[in-house]
C-alpha cells in the first residue's frame, strides 16, 4: 500500500553516509548514499578522514557530516521518497568516534530554522572541537596504559568493560583531549559518539549514548550497562559524568518525536519517532543474525561476531577479544574477534602454493584429509591482533595420539598442505576462542552467516561448516544501514504491542522473506567436526609456540 509505514536507517561510516528504507514487513524499498571524498570534496578528506597533524591522529570534519545529511535528504526526495510515510528512524555510526558539543549546542539544536541547511546553523558554534577523532586514530597509547593502570591492568579493564584499552576507543580519546587541549575540553558541554550525534540532529536535542555502542568506549560496565565512575574519573575527571550524559539507552525504545525542522523542511510526519542509534558492528549483527547466530566476515581482515543469548553465567572477557552489550536483547552480548591477516594471507598462500588460482587452491584443499595429516601452518604477513604482535610464517607437525608438536621449516612442510593449513588454522583460532568465551550453560549455536569477498568460495564455505559445526548461510546485501532501519521498525513494533515483544519475535514473522534472502550453502559433516573438536588443544599448543618464537625474536 502506498500509505503503509516506512522505517529509515542511516549508516554514517568512515567513507560515506548511506540511507535504507524498509517497509513494515522488513523488506528494503529504497537506498541512497553520499560518498564523502567524491560528493563533498571541499573538505579534503581521503577515504573520509584527515590524517595528522600529530602522529597517529585521524579525524573527520563534523561539518562534512552535517552537509552529508542535507545531501542525502535531497537525493531521497529526488528519488521520490515520501518522507511523510516514515514513522521511525534509527541507524548506526562508525564505532568509537566522538563529537564534542559546546554550551551553545542545545539552544542551536532546538531552534533549527527550516529555511536553511543544517551546517550553517550548527557549525562551528555548536561544537567545541570541529574535527571528530575516529576509529582509525592511534595516538592515545599513553592514555591506554593509564586507563588500564587505574583499574588494575588490562585484564581487569576487559573484565569490567568487555575490552582492554585500545587507542581507538573513546575513553582514551577523551583523556587525550583533556590532557592536550584543556581549553577545548573545558568548553565541552556534552560528548556524543557518532551514533548519538546522529539522532540528536533529528530530535533537536542531544541524545543519550546507546547501550551497545557504549561498549566500545572503555567507560561502561558491560554487565550492568551503567557508566563506571572510576573510569569516568580516570578518563575525564569529575566533570566527565556530566559531559557524557545519562546512563546508556537501550534499543527497542523511542527517544522522542522528530523536530519540526524536519517536518517543515523535508515533509516528515510529525508523529515520526527517533530510536537510539547504535554502532556499525552491532547494526550489522542486527541486519544479519539473531542471538545464537554468528557472522564471519571474510574480507581483507577477518571479523567474527557472535551473538550470545542470555545465560545464567556471564561470557568470559579476554584481552584479545571484545564483548559488547547486545543492542536489542537484555542480558545478551556480542563477542567480537578481529584479525588483520584475513584475505591477504589466503591470497599469498594461493599465489605461492596454488599457482595464483582459486580453482587450484580449492583442489589442493579437497585433496588433503581433514586435519591435514597433522600438519599445521600459521600465516601472518602483517603483525596480528590475535594473538597480539605475531608476524611471519610458522609450521608444525603434530600427533594427536602423543600430543607432540614438532616445529618445521618451510621446506619440511608439504607443498600441497598449505591451502588446507591456512583455512584450518584461521578457523581453529576462532573456534578455540568461542569455546573459551561462551558460558558453559549457553545454548548451542545455530547458524554461521558468511559475508565478504571469500564468502562465495564453496570450499571455504564447507570448511567453515565443518570446523564450527554450524549450518552456513551467505548474506545478501544486508548491511549496517538496514540493521538501523530494523531497529527503528522494532521500536515501532514494540510500541504497537504495548511495549511488549522481543526482537526475535518480530524477526520470526519475517522468516519466509529472510529465507529467500539468505541461502544455506553448507551443512556440517559431523565426522569432520569431531576431528576439529579434537584439534582445538593441539592448535592452542602450536599457537603458544608461535607466540613464544615471536617474543624471543623481539627480545
Amino acid at each position: 500500500m502506498s500509505d503503509s509505514p516506512l522505517f529509515l536507517g542511516l549508516d554514517l561510516s568512515t567513507q560515506g553516509l548511506k540511507a535504507v528504507l524498509i517497509d513494515a514487513d522488513g523488506a528494503p524499498v529504497h537506498e541512497s548514499a553520499v560518498h564523502f571524498d567524491r560528493d563533498l570534496p571541499s573538505y579534503g578528506t581521503t577515504n573520509g578522514a584527515i590524517r595528522g597533524p600529530g602522529p597517529g591522529e585521524v579525524t573527520s570534519p563534523v561539518r562534512m557530516w552535517l552537509d552529508a545529511y542535507d545531501l542525502i535528504m535531497e537525493r531521497m526526495r529526488a528519488a521520490g521518497v515520501d518522507f511523510s510515510r516514515i514513522l521511525g528512524i534509527s541507524g548506526d555510526g562508525q564505532q568509537h568516534g566522538s563529537v564534542y558539543w559546546s554550551s551553545e549546542a542545545e539552544r542551536l539544536l532546538a531552534s533549527l530554522d527550516p529555511a536553511h541547511p543544517l551546517a550553517g546553523q550548527l557549525s562551528p558554534a555548536a561544537f567545541s572541537i570541529q574535527r571528530a577523532p575516529i576509529w582509525q586514530d592511534s595516538s592515545t597509547t599513553r592514555e591506554c596504559r593509564e586507563l588500564e593502570a587505574a583499574v588494575g591492568g588490562a585484564q581487569a579493564l576487559a573484565d569490567l568493560t568487555g575490552s582492554r584499552a585500545y587507542e581507538r576507543f573513546t575513553g582514551t580519546q577523551i583523556a587525550k583531549i583533556r590532557r592536550t587541549e584543556p581549553d577545548a575540553y573545558n568548553a565541552t558541554a556534552r560528548i556524543s559518539l557518532v551514533s548519538s550525534f546522529m539522532p540528536s540532529l533529528f530530535l533537536g536535542s542531544i541524545a543519550p549514548i546507546e547501550v551497545s555502542d557504549a561498549s566500545g568506549m572503555n567507560l561502561m560496565n558491560v554487565l550492568t550497562c551503567e557508566w563506571d565512575d572510576r573510569l569516568l574519573e580516570a578518563a575525564g575527571g569529575p566533570e566527565l559524568r556530566g559531559k557524557i550524559g545519562p546512563e546508556p539507552a537501550p534499543g527497542g525504545t523511542f527517544l522522542g518525536k522528530i523536530h519540526p525542522y524536519w517536518v517543515q523542511r523535508w515533509g516528515f510526519n510529525p508523529e515520526c519517532e527517533i530510536a537510539p542509534f547504535t554502532g556499525d558492528n552491532p547494526a550489522t549483527v542486527i541486519a544479519l543474525s539473531t542471538p545464537g547466530d554468528a557472522i564471519l566476515s571474510l574480507g581483507t581482515s577477518t571479523t567474527f561476531l557472535l551473538s550470545i543469548p542470555p545465560a545464567e553465567t556471564a561470557p568470559r572477557r579476554f584481552t584479545t577479544s571484545h564483548l559488547l552489550t547486545h543492542p536489542t536483547t537484555p542480558d545478551a552480548h556480542i563477542a567480537m574477534l578481529c584479525y588483520k591477516n584475513g584475505a591477504l594471507a589466503r591470497e599469498q598462500v594461493r599465489d605461492q602454493y596454488a599457482d595464483g588460482h582459486w580453482t587450484r587452491f580449492n583442489e589442493l584443499v579437497e585433496a588433503r584429509p581433514v586435519g591435514n595429516d597433522g600438519f599445521m601452518g600459521f600465516y601472518f604477513p602483517l603483525p596480528e591482533i590475535i594473538p597480539p604482535n605475531v608476524q611471519g610464517n610458522f609450521f608444525f607437525s603434530t600427533s594427536p595420539s602423543s600430543s607432540s608438536v614438532t616445529t618445521l621449516s618451510e621446506s619440511e612442510m608439504p607443498h600441497d598442505a598449505h591451502p588446507r593449513a591456512i583455512l584450518e588454522s584461521q578457523f581453529l583460532s576462532i573456534r578455540s576462542r568461542i569455546t573459551a568465551i561462551l558460558p558453559p550453560d549457553a545454548p548451542p549455536l545455530q547458524r554461521l552467516v558468511l559475508s565478504g569477498g571469500s564468502s562465495l568460495n564453496p570450499v571455504i564455505q564447507q570448511a567453515a561448516a565443518d570446523v564450527f559445526g554450524m549450518r552456513v548461510f551467505v548474506a545478501g546485501k544486508e548491511g549496517a544501514a538496514e540493521g538501523g532501519a530494523q531497529l527503528a521498525r522494532y521500536a515501532w513494533w514494540r510500541a504497537q504491542n504495548g511495549g511488549m515483544g522481543t526482537f526475535e519475535e518480530m524477526r520470526a514473522m519475517d522468516a519466509d522473506a529472510e529465507a529467500a534472502r539468505k541461502r544455506c550453502v553448507a551443512e556440517p559433516k559431523w565426522e569432520r567436526e569431531r576431528v576439529y573438536a579434537g584439534l582445538v588443544e593441539t592448535y592452542r599448543a602450536c599457537e603458544d609456540r608461535v607466540v613464544q618464537a615471536c617474543a624471543v625474536s623481539v627480545a
